[in-house]
Order: C-alpha cells, then sequence, then structure tokens
C-alpha cells in the first residue's frame, strides 16, 4: 500500500509537471472541444442544406418555408453560442442555448425518445453543466470578492458536482452506446473507476487527465471518419460520435 501510494504521488508530481506551462491555454481549449460538437453541427447543416430540408419535409412533414426557418434557427443558435461559451460571455444564455438545440433537434428529427441519441447526448449535457458551474464560480468569486464566508470549499462544489455528473453520463453512454470491443471494454471499466474516484472526491482532477489522454487515442483509432470514403452516411454517424468524443474531452479539462 506504501508503495502504490508513493508510485501515485510520484505520478501526480510528473502529471504537474507537464500540465504547468499548458494551465494558462486549458480552459479555452476545452471551451473549444466542449462546443466542438455544435460548430460542426451547424457546418454539416449547411453543407447538406438541400438534403436536410428535403428530410424534414418528407419524412417529418415539416411545411415548406418552416424548415428552413428551423435550420437557420438552429446554425444560428449553435455557432452564436459556442461563440459565447469560448469567449465566457452570457455562459448561461450560451448553455441555455445549446442545450435548446440538443432538445428541439430530438422532437424535430424524431430521436427524443431514441435510446441511442439519448445515451449518446448525456456527456454533452453533462459538459454544459461543467460550463454552467464554472461560470457561476466565476460571477460568485467576482461577487463576493474579499469576504471571509466564501470557502475555498463551498467555490469548489459546483465545479466537483459538474464533474460528478459529466463522469456518471460519460461511462453510461459509453457503456451502453456502440458495439461492443475490447478497447471499449478497457476503456468503460477505467471510466466507472474514474466514476467511483470523484464520487468520493479522490483524485479527480489526474483521473480526468487519464481520461482525456484514453479517450483521444480511442477516438482517434475508432472514429476516424477521415478514411471512410464509401459510405457517406456512415462517415457522417462517426464524424458525430468523433466530434462528441471531444465534447467530452473537453468537460473533463474543465475539472
Amino acid at each position: 500500500m506504501e508503495q502504490i501510494r508513493k508510485t501515485s504521488e510520484q505520478a501526480e508530481e510528473v502529471l504537474e509537471k507537464i500540465s504547468r506551462p499548458l494551465k494558462p491555454y486549458i480552459p479555452w481549449v476545452a471551451r473549444t472541444l466542449l462546443v466542438s460538437t455544435f460548430i460542426e453541427d451547424s457546418v454539416r447543416i449547411i453543407v447538406q442544406w438541400q438534403n436536410q430540408l428535403m428530410y424534414l419535409q418528407a419524412y417529418r412533414g415539416f411545411p415548406w418555408g418552416v424548415s428552413h426557418v428551423f435550420l437557420l434557427i438552429n446554425v444560428l443558435t449553435m455557432l452564436a453560442c459556442s461563440g459565447l461559451a469560448i469567449s465566457r460571455r452570457h455562459t448561461e444564455y450560451a448553455v441555455g442555448g445549446l442545450f435548446a438545440v440538443i432538445v428541439t433537434q430530438g422532437f424535430a428529427y424524431g430521436l427524443i425518445f431514441d435510446i441511442k441519441f439519448f445515451l449518446r447526448n448525456l456527456s454533452v449535457v453533462g459538459g454544459l453543466l461543467m460550463l454552467l458551474a464554472e461560470s457561476l464560480l466565476a460571477k460568485r468569486r467576482n461577487v463576493f470578492a474579499g469576504l471571509p464566508n466564501i470557502s475555498d470549499e463551498d467555490q469548489s462544489k459546483y465545479v466537483l458536482l459538474g464533474g460528478r455528473i459529466l463522469l456518471v453520463l460519460l461511462f453510461v453512454s459509453f457503456v451502453f452506446s456502440g458495439k461492443f470491443s475490447m478497447m471499449r471494454l478497457v476503456v468503460s471499466a477505467i471510466g466507472g473507476l474514474s466514476c467511483l474516484m470523484v464520487a468520493v472526491g479522490f483524485k479527480a482532477k489526474y483521473s480526468a487527465i487519464v481520461l482525456v489522454t484514453i479517450l483521444s487515442v480511442f477516438n482517434l483509432a475508432v472514429n476516424n471518419w477521415w478514411t471512410i470514403d464509401f459510405n457517406p452516411v456512415h462517415r457522417d454517424f462517426v464524424k458525430y460520435d468523433f466530434f462528441q468524443t471531444l465534447s467530452i474531452m473537453g468537460g473533463f479539462l474543465l475539472l
């Protein structure tokens, strides 16, 4: 047990040295990754505009004109709210707008009760909650700056709560969505362990770093959409998973 403790402390020191020069940039990178799935979705709607219109009108019963307005509002909302989130301006409105996009798209495309759609978006919603928690903490520090009754523990509980939600949602969505593979089993096991560690408040930050590293490798190895040329539909699904995983990684970096 003593040897494990020493090894853990040494690993923490190494991670701290590696991450120290990157700390000023990590929040910006985290927020950018977090909203990357929304940016990709807006670009995809623009590129596939006619196909999107045809699907909504032919298969979802949208009247001509209503489908145009719906897609336009979605694109503008995703781009505007993503920009606000990255720049840390009006974060509450940005989170609300992006959450509204998830819900409205679920109803519009008939996926709101689809278990795969639900599971895939659990982690993204968890990341948005992390973003909201970060904004609430920043505002509280500004409002109550200098007051002695605002403890570090009190300030950190929102981020900790968001981190727990994110990890649990990640674990649930990762285990129950997608095809079974040995790599998925390994990552799921580590995700479950990380959920437990964060739930008890033990080494949450370092668990997040390990998971970001593993998810990066998994994302490049499994969701390599740029290698798929033979099936455009399958390519879009894999691309969707790729950017959603980036969003999950962004949520972890906010811990």
